[in-house]
């Protein structure tokens, strides 16, 4: 019997789905435990010389006052207690006022979290868990409405430069009129009616973004707050990559100069700065998704049927003009006909400005239809545009990239 395409390994649509998930899984903890590696070897030496030198001072205070060192414990437990509350030795604006408040549930529907200022209440508490509830989920909606229209107004600028890179393209026949030198202006202008731009250049843009905001950003809070530049660009990844640390806190002292000024800065520079990381990590998510699709072909590869071509029946792949034309136009119809149906597209298709403009509709379509096919339990069509597409199309933020970045194949 002959073996069926796609199957020679034992990998279906949902097993390569599952395969690329462990992958995923097996690279992420790798990736934690190098980290943590650096890290100890960092951050441990210093921590040493921490502990040695609270030893000591602590010892000499204990001497020099004539105090039983449980006494001193007892006391500085307090004071950690009352520093939660809000206390600190140095003199800083009150934390549950209306801007102190305000600043903090900001970081809590942002999901940044601080950790500076966290409710003592039991009612607080409890309110927190609703507020949060209701707060996180509307600002991921928000979040991934702005990466929409952030790749709709790239998209749009991108193609703009395109159409006038094609139009530069163009010859002086004798007779005066201008055409392309390989086709008639009409013929080019529906060619790039279904363009859409790269992901690289999408990352490349929102990255040069990330980078100019936060440069910004930490030129004020270097002069505000008196830090050094190296470490307010650090504050700016941990603010804004909603990471949240709370070592290093803005808009905490009592007074700045020009402060109304300073903390809509502040406000406005954290707001923006979240936008563009969380759009610039969904990018960079749709590169690491290549990746793994990338290595999962290199495991498939030594298994393929005999006769059968590494990328035979892949239609997210790149193919030149000439040959796509050549294929069967009932594959290419019913591939494109699925993708419409179903609110996803194959990865290397191209999609209009149109479907830029319905960006928010598609993704909820997306999001709709696969929860409720859980909720009934019927079984995922198994096509070959699911296959090669990366986690069958992908859910939010990562439809969102799929349905409207060409995913440039690994192989082009």
């Amino acid at each position: 019997m002959a073996c069926r395409s796609g199957s020679c390994c034992g990998f279906g649509p949902l097993n390569e789905d599952n395969a690329r998930f462990l992958m995923l899984a097996l690279v992420i903890m790798l990736y934690l435990l190098c980290g943590a590696a650096v890290f100890s070897a960092l951050e441990q030496p210093k921590e040493e010389v921490a502990k040695q030198r609270w030893a000591l001072r602590f010892e000499q205070f204990s001497q020099k006052y004539n105090l039983s060192e449980q006494e001193l414990k007892n006391f500085l437990r307090n004071y950690e207690e009352a520093n939660v509350a809000g206390i600190r030795v140095d003199n800083t604006r009150p934390r549950w006022d209306f801007t102190g408040a305000f600043y903090f549930v900001g970081t809590v529907v942002s999901t940044i979290g601080f950790g500076m200022t966290t409710p003592a209440t039991t009612g607080g508490k409890m309110f927190l868990i609703f507020y949060g509830l209701i707060g996180c989920a509307a600002t991921i909606l928000f979040f991934n409405l702005f990466l929409e229209r952030v790749i709709t107004v790239i998209a749009f600028i991108l193609k703009f430069c395109h159409e006038h890179q094609q139009q530069r393209k163009v010859v002086l026949p004798e007779n005066g009129r201008r055409m392309s030198e390989d086709h008639p202006r009409d013929r080019r202008r529906d060619s790039l009616a279904g363009w859409k731009p790269s992901v690289y250049c999408v990352m490349a843009i929102l990255g040069a973004a990330a980078i100019l905001v936060s440069c910004c950003a930490s030129a004020m809070y270097s002069v505000a707050e008196g830090w050094d530049y190296l470490d307010s660009l650090y504050f700016c990844f941990v603010a804004f990559s909603t990471i949240g640390f709370g070592d290093m806190v803005s808009s905490q002292r009592e007074f700045y100069e020009g402060q109304a000024a300073y903390r809509l800065g502040n406000f406005l520079f954290i707001l923006t700065g979240v936008c563009c990381i969380y759009s610039l990590f969904n990018v960079i998510s749709i590169v690491i998704k290549q990746v793994l699709n990338w290595l999962l072909m290199q495991v498939e590869a030594p298994c393929l049927c005999p006769g059968q071509g590494r990328h035979q029946n892949r239609r997210n792949m790149v193919v030149p003009g000439h040959l796509r034309a050549q294929r069967d136009p009932s594959v290419d119809t019913d591939a494109i006909n699925d993708s419409e149906g179903d609110g996803r597209r194959m990865s290397g298709e191209m999609i209009s400005m149109r479907d830029f403009l319905a960006a928010n509709k598609v993704s909820l379509a997306i999001m709709q239809k696969q929860l409720s096919e859980m909720a009934n339990g019927n079984p995922r069509q198994s096509t070959s545009n699911s296959r090669h597409n990366g986690f069958s199309g992908g859910v939010g933020a990562l439809g969102i990239m799929n349905n409207r970045l060409a995913e440039t194949s690994v192989e082009r």
